[in-house]
């Protein structure tokens, strides 16, 4: 139980990525506090997670809320160990063609929701001698697809800030990384898939998306939460500041191909 007793916020953690996070740290013996502003996919993930889960339904954008939860935690707990910045949206666009309320909500969920989470529970952190962060960002921080102007500045936006916050608080003993994931079979990617699937099958378009990873296939949540758990643990205590990939291969690889 690596994680027993452990007191871990993860926002975004009851679906997608952040809900394989937050059954990795309940398995492992960890208090985890979900937050979503989903009611019923709260209740579901709490029910359904084995472990000391509970959940708080709130906005990742709004400061009271974030202040709101982390005190929960903190109360019920004892303090603030790791916090997982999960919480994110997908929209397409281009500068020209994304609406000014498109913007502000892919920046504000996306970036101004690890702000916050972070703002609030790194004095927590303090008092227990440390902790650590980790955010959910994505390899289109480094390079990316076209039509997605904001997910992509969102997502850069973390990087930087993953390295602002690891020099500022590490003499705090906090240390705070990012992962980059490629393609994860999620319920945003499936909703993705089925805007953009044409006449193929939602699990048509997810297998053809997958052949663009060296690897051969997209990556499963799992496999994301057990990064981020090596993270937060303390195994991992030397590394801050840094984007991690967990990408099947996708950065690794050049467009240019050599001839057969």
């Amino acid at each position: 139980m690596e994680f027993d007793g452990k007191s871990i916020i993860v926002t975004g953690g009851s679906l997608g990525m952040g809900r394989a996070c937050s059954e990795r740290f309940a398995n492992a013996g960890a208090h985890v506090l979900i937050v979503s502003n989903d009611p019923q996919s709260i209740e579901r993930a709490v029910e359904e997670i084995s472990g000391k889960t509970s959940g708080f339904v709130g906005d990742v954008r709004n400061a009271a809320d974030m202040q709101a939860a982390v005190e929960q935690a903190a109360t019920r707990h004892g303090g603030i160990d790791i916090l997982v910045c999960c919480a994110g949206i997908q929209r397409y666009g281009t500068v020209v063609d994304t609406p000014e309320d498109i913007w502000d909500d892919v920046l504000d969920i996306n970036l101004k929701g690890v702000y916050l989470a972070s703002k609030y529970a790194i004095p927590e952190m303090k008092k227990r001698g440390g902790g650590a962060i980790v955010a959910i960002s994505s390899i289109q921080s480094y390079a990316s697809q076209t039509n997605v102007a904001a997910y992509t500045a969102s997502k850069g936006g973390i990087n930087a800030l993953v390295r602002a916050m690891a020099l500022d608080h590490a003499a705090d003993n906090i240390t705070v990384n990012a992962v980059c994931p490629a393609s994860i079979d999620t319920p945003m990617l499936r909703w993705a898939a089925d805007l953009y699937k044409g006449d193929l099958t939602q699990e048509e378009m997810i297998a053809q998306w997958g052949k663009a990873h060296p690897i051969g296939r997209v990556g499963r949540q799992e496999e994301v939460a057990d990064l981020v758990a090596f993270l937060a643990s303390d195994k991992a205590r030397f590394i801050t500041g840094a984007d991690l990939k967990i990408d099947g291969g996708t950065m690794a690889k050049l467009g240019i191909v050599l001839p057969e």
